[in-house]
């Protein structure tokens, strides 16, 4: 599948480009590594490394095991073989970060930094808080609150050119 090839290409590419420091844990690589509209626009999707990095990567299909083990989970593993010979491997990864069992990842924490990755390219960023908190404590909106959920100051719309210019 090219579209997986792709997004694996441009997070390993991203991951190369980054501080260890800031891929410090699980949550934090999550957030660093986390790909926004810009990583697929056409500059991106016609970039000379991701292109070279999708011809390096092969999907097998995990066998009975895996397919046993899903729709519970989804069942994964990632296995990178360095130039050197030595494979790195993630091991079986049944509940990823933001599948509904996983127990790890700081799901809260991760949602909000998308949150304000992708608001962010519409929204300025005071605007922005306001907006996502109403959604996130939707739950305890009244009907009133509820027919205003989605209104914000059209003023503070970030103008930019368009992605793919």
């Amino acid at each position: 599948d090219h579209s997986m090839a792709f997004i694996v290409s441009r997070m390993l590419l991203k991951a190369f480009k980054t501080d260890a420091a800031t891929l410090s844990d699980n949550n934090a690589a999550w957030k660093a590594l986390m790909l926004s509209p810009y990583d697929y626009g056409h500059e991106a999707l016609w970039d000379k490394d991701t292109r070279e990095m999708m011809q390096r990567i092969s999907f097998k299909h995990g066998g009975p095991e895996y397919d046993a083990k899903y729709p519970d989970g989804i069942p994964t593993s990632m296995d990178i073989t360095l130039s050197s010979g030595k494979t790195i491997s993630s091991g079986l990864v049944m509940y990823p970060s933001g599948h509904a069992r996983d127990t790890a990842a700081d799901l809260k924490g991760i949602l909000h930094h998308k949150a304000e990755l992708l608001g962010g390219i519409a929204i300025e960023k005071d605007e922005l808080s306001g907006f996502h908190s109403r959604l996130v404590n939707m739950i305890d909106a009244s009907a009133a609150d509820m027919q205003q959920i989605y209104t914000f100051d059209y003023n503070k719309l970030v103008s930019h050119p368009p992605i793919d210019g």
